[in-house]
C-alpha cells in the first residue's frame, strides 16, 4: 500500500464557470488556471501521482504546454488513473477536504463524490469529500479562492 497527499489552490476568476470534482457549480465564479481550474481534481491527481512516486500534475500536464489550455480536468484524472493502473496500482480510497468561504459544498458533495468515484473507477463508498471554511482567516477566508487537500491510498493490483 502507498499513501499520497495532494494540495492545490486557485484564486477566483469571474470570467470562468466553477467546476469542482467534475461538477459544475452554478452561481459562483470559476477559478483562474491554465486548464478548467478544477482545484479538487488537481489535488487528487497530485495525491495519486505522489503515492505512485510518479511526479506531480505539472510533470504530466505542464501549464507551459498550450495543448492543456482549458483542458477538462476530468480527462486529466482519467489519464492519471490509467498511468498508475499500468504501473500496477489501483485506488484504495480517497479523502478530500475543500477549504473555502464560498460556495458551500454540502449541497453538491454527493454529486462530487459520485463523479470522482466514477472517474477513479471505484465505488462511491471509497470517496470522501468534505467542505470547510477558513473562518475568515487569510486570503481563502476573505473569499479570494479555494484550497484543496487530498489523501489517497493506492494498493498494488
Amino acid at each position: 500500500m502507498r499513501i499520497g497527499f495532494g494540495y492545490d489552490s486557485h484564486v477566483f476568476d469571474p470570467a470562468k464557470p466553477l467546476v469542482l470534482g467534475g461538477v459544475s457549480i452554478p452561481g459562483c465564479d470559476g477559478l483562474k488556471a491554465h486548464s478548467d481550474g478544477d482545484v479538487l481534481l488537481h489535488a487528487v491527481i497530485d495525491a495519486i501521482f505522489g503515492a505512485a512516486a510518479m511526479g506531480d500534475i505539472g510533470s504530466h500536464f505542464p501549464d507551459t504546454d498550450p495543448k492543456w489550455r482549458g483542458a477538462d480536468s476530468a480527462n486529466l484524472l482519467e489519464a492519471c488513473v490509467d498511468e498508475v493502473s499500468e504501473a500496477g496500482f489501483r485506488i484504495g480510497n480517497l479523502d478530500v477536504t475543500v477549504i473555502c468561504e464560498k460556495p458551500r459544498l454540502r449541497p453538491q458533495a454527493d454529486a462530487i463524490r459520485s463523479r470522482v468515484a466514477s472517474l477513479l473507477r471505484v465505488d462511491v463508498s471509497r470517496v470522501s469529500v468534505k467542505g470547510k471554511t477558513n473562518e475568515k482567516m487569510d486570503d481563502v477566508g476573505a473569499g479570494r479562492g479555494i484550497v484543496v487537500h487530498a489523501v489517497v491510498l493506492l494498493e498494488e493490483a
